[in-house]
């Protein structure tokens, strides 16, 4: 399911989001948000999450279609109406058709686990440049300090 609202958005499934953006040449390795953002260090969790990558207007409207979409599966438990995994995947597939989207017919043609291994190898390289260029609160407050040789 969370594949169909990721392609309904922009075209991919969530491990081909990562394993197209996830890239340790680029500023913060792709990601568009992670854990500690804007100032803290990106950690290996951050890098398998696909809404970690997405731009602020595919956020957007992938947050608007959950939260639409949830409101449509809460009526249908308050009226008490039993659904089978399949039966929510055809309500899902009208739903999304309603907006006037693109409907995931597959798998898509990455999976989790080769998304998961793209994003985790290019961690590995992003995190000694980030390692190298990070600096801690730490080393902030130390900058702010007056040194031995300013009169205070």
């Amino acid at each position: 399911m969370q594949n169909k609202l990721h392609w309904a958005i922009h075209g991919k499934t969530a491990a081909e989001v990562i394993v197209s953006r996830a890239d340790a040449t680029k500023d913060s390795m792709g990601l568009t948000t992670w854990k500690d953002a804007p100032s803290g260090k990106i950690q290996k969790f951050d890098v398998v999450v696909a809404k970690n990558y997405l731009t602020e207007n595919e956020l957007a409207q992938l947050q608007r279609l959950v939260s639409a979409y949830l409101d449509v599966a809460e009526d249908m438990a308050m009226r008490q109406i039993p659904m089978t995994m399949q039966d929510w995947e055809t309500r899902l597939n009208r739903f999304i058709a309603a907006t006037d989207r693109e409907i995931l017919q597959d798998a898509g043609k990455v999976s989790a686990e080769i998304a998961e291994a793209h994003a985790l190898s290019e961690f590995e390289k992003y995190r000694i440049v980030q390692d190298r260029l990070f600096e801690s609160d730490f080393d902030r407050m130390l900058k702010q300090l007056p040194s031995e040789g300013d009169a205070s």
